[in-house]
């Protein structure tokens, strides 16, 4: 049997598609595909179409089908639950998000999973101290745990004062902070190198977990849900496709019973958009190795940055500071390195801005086109969403083929985009919120020695 026979008769098997199903009506869902190269995100239902979803048995096999060549392995659903997923654009709008999951990641290495068992012990007696017990499942995906918390036993009342996702946010970083001398020591048990024991907030908007008895992208296991009172029993044998031991208990919740440590958090730490506006790092905490490291040069694969990449790369980190999403953030970095490439051989003579001449150059105005102010400065949209120069649309794919790979060409683009996050984050939203100080604060000091700016990140890293 092919390994997409054996998978899609799993899924549709009658104990198995109720449990995602359920699990992810009204969330944006996800599809990654097995790979041995790279890894395949499937999120639309086709190329500039819908955000993928799936709410019946019918909506599963569609999508398998229609993926079938591309070996449609692990399903995802979004952390938020939206009151319509019909564009693109409905997974962007914070007043369409009526729920928020916060979820708690434990990530580890398969072989340490022991030590996942002492986290999961510290994070269950925090909440226990504010009541939060029959609204909270677990769920082991393989190679770590995700704690939930019900979305539903936030009441509507409070929902109506405070944003889901930044009671979400706060709630996973208020446990994080409480937790974090206690669980120092069992992260410094961890002796794996290469996926050290570690506890992170990975809430944002667009992030995704697994569903529940979901394939793990790599492993052959299902993702299998427990309830607290189980886990001091839990044996990863629990996940073995063929006979996994599964609680469909975890749609069970209190209405109200997280209300006061949703209330606790937010206060705190004040939620999801205002970490997103100040580019405060979330609480991170992972297993410190005493391990001495020389101090080294970036292993620089030749050749240097041009400007053309770097402000591509600093505007999709500013627009990712800003608006907290990724997908777009690519889209708006590649359309204002082209707009400033463009605007430099076309300059503005006799008063005109670079706007004016652009509009009266290419012949567009504001009342054609969509358009989105990043602060304000003013991008051109398409009808689906992507920003646009002209007729030609800047899509993530195009960042990914014009930047993403030419960064790749000359040094890592993954310590290339945390330096840029971590310079941008340096800078007041004053100035990333204004067009002509971002381009002289922020771009032109960097623009011809961002390799220098990465040194130094990595050396701090170390």
């Amino acid at each position: 049997m092919s390994s997409f026979n054996r998978i899609f008769r799993f899924y549709t098997r009658n104990d198995v598609y109720p449990e995602i199903i359920d699990y992810l009506k009204g969330r944006w869902a996800a599809i990654e595909a097995s790979s041995e190269t790279e890894r395949i995100f499937i999120r639309y239902m086709y190329h500039d179409g819908p955000p993928l979803k799936i709410n019946s048995r019918d909506d599963l096999i569609k999508i398998f089908i229609r993926y079938r060549g591309l070996n449609p392995r692990t399903i995802y659903g979004s952390i938020n639950i939206y009151n319509k997923l019909v564009r693109r654009l409905d997974t962007e709008d914070y007043d369409n998000i009526i729920y928020s999951t916060p979820v708690i990641d434990v990530d580890l290495s398969l072989n340490e999973w022991r030590l996942g068992l002492e986290v999961l012990d510290e994070v269950l007696s925090f909440l226990e101290k504010y009541n939060v017990v029959d609204s909270v499942y677990i769920k082991w995906s393989g190679r770590g745990f995700h704690i939930h918390i019900h979305e539903k036993s936030i009441s509507i009342d409070l929902l109506k004062k405070y944003h889901p996702l930044d009671i979400s946010y706060s709630i996973v970083e208020f446990i994080l902070r409480g937790i974090s001398n206690r669980i120092k020591p069992i992260l410094d048990k961890s002796r794996d190198l290469e996926r050290p024991l570690k506890i992170e907030n990975k809430i944002d908007i667009q992030r995704v977990f697994t569903a529940p008895l979901s394939f793990h992208r790599l492993l052959d296991y299902v993702a299998i849900c427990m309830k607290p009172n189980e886990v001091s029993e839990f044996d990863v044998s629990w996940a073995e496709p063929d006979k996994f031991r599964h609680n469909r208990d975890w749609r069970r919740y209190i209405e109200g019973e997280s209300d006061d440590l949703a209330v606790k958090a937010v206060e705190e730490v004040g939620g999801y958009r205002l970490k997103i506006i100040k580019g405060v790092k979330s609480a991170k905490l992972e297993a410190v190795k005493e391990v001495k490291k020389p101090l080294r040069p970036v292993a620089v694969r030749g050749g240097k940055l041009g400007r053309f990449q770097v402000m591509a790369l600093l505007q999709a980190a500013r627009y990712y500071i800003l608006k907290g999403d990724l997908e777009k953030a690519k889209s708006f970095g590649l359309n204002r390195a082209i707009f400033y490439a463009w605007a430099k051989y076309h300059k503005p003579k006799y008063g005109v801005s670079k706007y004016g001449l652009l509009r009266r150059e290419m012949g567009i105005t504001p009342k054609e086109l969509p358009h989105e102010m990043v602060g304000d400065e003013l991008a051109f949209k398409s009808k689906d969403g992507w920003f646009m120069i002209g007729d030609q649309i800047q899509r993530p794919e195009d960042y990914d083929r014009q930047i993403k790979s030419k960064i790749e060409a000359v040094i890592s683009y993954e310590l290339a985009w945390n330096a840029a996050l971590e310079y941008l984050s340096k800078f007041s939203k004053k100035t990333l919120e204004s067009q002509r100080e971002f381009y002289k604060e922020v771009y032109e000091p960097v623009r011809d020695r961002f390799i220098e700016l990465i040194i130094r990140h990595l050396r701090k890293s170390e």
